[in-house]
Parts: C-alpha cells; structure tokens; sequence
C-alpha cells in the first residue's frame, strides 16, 4: 500500500484539473501530479470582534433542498449564518434564464442584500450583468469561469478542490471492489473483453468540473484495486444525463449501467436517481453517493460519499464585506 499511500497524499495536496476524458496511463498520473501547484485560497478567516449588522446575503439556488446540491449550499449558508450572525435571504427554483438577473436585483433593491450567490452554472451570465448594473454590491458565483477574464470589480467566481475527495471515495470502492472480487462476487458480465472490472459513472453534462471528478474518482478506484488484486484492472463507462437533476434520467441511466454489467456506480449528479436504481437492483450495486450520506434511503448498497462544506466560504464572503476587504475574484478552498 506504500505507493498508493504516496500517491494519494501527493494528490491530495495539488490542485488542478484532469482534462481528458480517457483513463490516463501511470506515466500521464505521475507528470500530471509533479507540474500542478498548490494555488488554492484558504478558508481560515479571522472573525474576532467582527459586527456582521451591515451584512445581509442573498442565496439564489437552482433548486431547492429537495436537491442534493442544492441543500449543500443551503445548509452551509444556516451554518456561516448562525455562527457569524449575519442576516440571508433564501430564494429557490431559480432558472438559467433572466430569472437569476431579475432575482438578484430584487434582492439588492428590495431586500436590502449587500451579497449575491447563486450556485448553478448557467446563472454566471445574469449574475455578471446584475453585478454590472449595481456595483455597490457583491456578486458571488460558484462554478463560474469569468471572474478573472471579464474582471467586472463586484464579480467573483468560488469553487472547492472536490476532485480531492472524490479520489478518496474512490480509494473506498477500490477497496470494495477489490472485497468482491475476492469473494467471489463478481460474474462474467461484471467483466470487459479485456478482463478489467466494469464499474459505472452517472454524469449531468460534459463540462470539465464532471469530467475532473470522475476522472478522480477513477483514479482512486483503480489505483487502490490494483494494489489490493495482482494482474488486473478496473474500466470505467459513464452516462451522461444532460441536466443537473433529472431523477427520471439518472435512475434510468444507472439501470443502463447496471444493465451493461457494472459492479459499482458512482455519480455527479443531483437526484437519489443513481443510489435508487443501485438499492432496487438484483443483486444490489454499491454505491458511491455526492452531497451527501444515502445510508437511510439506501442502507444496503451505500458506501461513501464526498461533499463540500460551503460555510467556510460564506464566512469569508461574509467577514470581507463587514470588514471593507476585497472579497478574491477566483477563490478555491
């Protein structure tokens, strides 16, 4: 275990995006985790004797907490909020469309919000012409790309460095995977015409933030099986869904993966779809959740799952403003 050890430390202190949607070689892993640097901001802010009274942030999400993702962010707002002390307003179901523009300038100009997040990617063009037309506040954006680029004073991109835990929720199926291979649980299905385990990824879209967290989580899993099982490895198939939460889609696309003999699904996607189809399926297929624990609704098949926690972030935003401070244009925790 000593080499997958090094490798997932190394990893776990870079930061950077895996950008092909192949499996990369060992040679690919080792340069890609030697040329990246640690650029990331840190969460630690330093609240001592703050007054958050002229603080007041304005949560726009996509969906509401019925979302994993969703919820996420939710409940990482009710955290900074109740630790810190400042004031929010919730506003949920908001579209990719002008909705998200006419939103946030409704809760600057009505609701007396100095902040503005909102959590879904395709909100970023409407939150850069509400910041435009209102630069007495703070437009916040999470998974957003022209913060630094359009340089627009009151416009900032966030994001966390998840592909870290993803690659640790890989290390966990690995170790699942490898637990059934030696007993025997896998049959000639669960195996491709090169002999490698099949395992299963349920995706929303193709951007780079899905591709990097599956490539991740792969990594984790086939690392850590070939460790643990000599002479063979691991293949991955992934489904993509073409939205953000669609529980129809993502339940019918692990049934497809399953179907295709995956022994082990994963996801990035919002909806208990994946975990579902994974707890109904004969024999059950473990799997690795995101956002949050499905160990209630999903007791037998569960193994993991990686989230981030937003309150750090929220604090920060938070404590910049109530100090006078720049909040960072393109921040990664």
């Amino acid at each position: 275990m000593k080499k997958l050890l090094t490798l997932l430390l190394t990893l776990t202190l870079a930061i950077g995006a895996f950008a092909s949607c192949t499996s990369p070689s060992k040679t690919d892993e080792v340069e890609l985790i030697v040329k990246t640097n640690d650029v990331r901001a840190t969460s630690a802010v330093d609240t001592t004797g703050v007054d958050y009274s002229n603080v007041k942030i304005g949560l726009i999400t996509l969906h509401g907490a019925y979302s994993t993702y969703d919820k996420n962010f939710i409940e990482g707002m009710e955290e900074a909020s109740r630790e810190l002390g400042f004031a929010y307003e919730l506003v949920i179901d908001i579209d990719e469309t002008d909705e998200c523009y006419d939103t946030a300038k409704d809760l600057v100009q009505n609701k007396g919000c100095n902040i503005i997040f909102a959590d879904s990617f395709g909100h970023e063009s409407y939150m850069m012409k509400a910041a435009a037309e209102l630069p007495d506040a703070q437009f916040c954006h999470a998974t957003g790309t022209y913060a630094l680029t359009e340089k627009i004073a009151n416009y900032h991109n966030a994001f966390a460095s998840i592909y870290e835990g993803r690659y640790l929720a890989g290390v966990v199926a690995g170790m699942k995977l490898a637990e059934m291979y030696k007993a025997n649980q896998l049959t000639a299905k669960n195996f491709d015409s090169d002999g490698n385990v099949k395992v299963g990824y349920v995706g929303a879209y193709t951007y780079a933030e899905v591709v990097s967290g599956y490539t991740s989580w792969f990594l984790g899993l086939r690392n850590t099986f070939e460790e643990l099982v000599s002479n063979k490895s691991v293949s991955m198939q992934v489904q993509f869904t073409g939205s953000w939460y669609d529980e129809d889609k993502e339940l019918a696309a692990a049934q497809t993966l399953i179907s295709n003999g995956c022994a082990l699904i994963s996801q990035h996607a919002d909806s208990m779809g994946a975990p579902s189809a994974c707890e109904a399926a004969n024999p059950k297929i473990p799997n690795v959740s995101y956002n949050g624990s499905t160990i209630e609704s999903c007791p037998n098949t569960f193994l993991v799952s990686s989230r981030i926690n937003w309150a750090p972030y929220f604090k920060y935003i938070a404590t910049c403003v109530a100090k006078g401070e720049a909040i960072a244009a393109d921040w990664c925790g």
